[in-house]
């Protein structure tokens, strides 16, 4: 496993089961992952949501979300809370612990 994998996975560990894409999101959080890197603490849900079309066009999923952040419903952006929490948490682990 290699770092990107590592972190991908410590973040996706982090997300409550009951919040997953009940697809495969193995690129999915490879993509949160070099946001981690890219972005850190600095995450935003935009940022998420951006990532998350990136993965829902690769995978050919049809839904509402593909759409700019700022189009989305308040309700809808806040679905992307719970992978920013996971983002941030990792980065912070990260720093700290200096395990990537």
């Amino acid at each position: 496993m290699n770092y990107l994998e590592s972190v991908a996975y410590a973040i996706k560990a982090e997300v409550p089961a009951d919040k997953l894409p009940k697809a495969n999101t193995d690129l999915l959080f490879l993509i949160y992952a070099a946001l981690m890197f890219a972005k850190g603490e600095a995450v935003t849900r935009e940022d998420v949501h951006n990532a998350w079309t990136a993965w829902a066009t690769h995978i050919g999923k049809d839904s509402k979300a593909l759409v700019a952040f700022d189009q989305l419903s308040p309700d809808l952006q806040s679905q992307d809370q719970p992978f920013v929490e996971a983002i941030v948490s990792v980065a912070t682990r990260s720093q700290r612990e200096h395990f990537v």
